[in-house]
């Protein structure tokens, strides 16, 4: 009898726990997550103003994005005649990983 019962519940344990994972769906869109320049802008200004802040954000703007090895690189602008550096990041086009944060010096 124990052992009956102990079949059926690793039986039921098993099924808790790959029925949930065999029903999920995840989509993955043909052209990744980050498809172009303007979803990896857009994604990179939200994730440097809540490292940086709103103000230094925008003083850097208009950033730029190039694609390279399934990898966006987006960089800030800054403006003649200001010294200091700008806000980079890497953001993975597949799944919109943020890869690295760095601000120039």
């Amino acid at each position: 009898m124990m052992r009956v019962l102990c079949s059926v519940l690793t039986v039921l344990v098993a099924g808790i726990l790959v029925l949930p994972a065999a029903s999920q769906h995840s989509y993955q869109p043909k052209n990744g997550f980050v498809p172009n320049e303007k979803t990896a802008i857009r994604i990179a200004e939200a994730v440097l103003i809540a490292v940086y802040g709103e103000k230094q954000i925008k003083s850097e703007e208009p950033f730029s994005a190039k694609l390279l090895n399934g990898v966006w690189t987006v960089q800030g602008t800054i403006a003649d005649g200001v010294e200091g550096g700008v806000a980079i990041i890497k953001i993975s086009k597949a799944n919109g990983t943020i890869i690295s944060v760095t601000h120039g010096m």
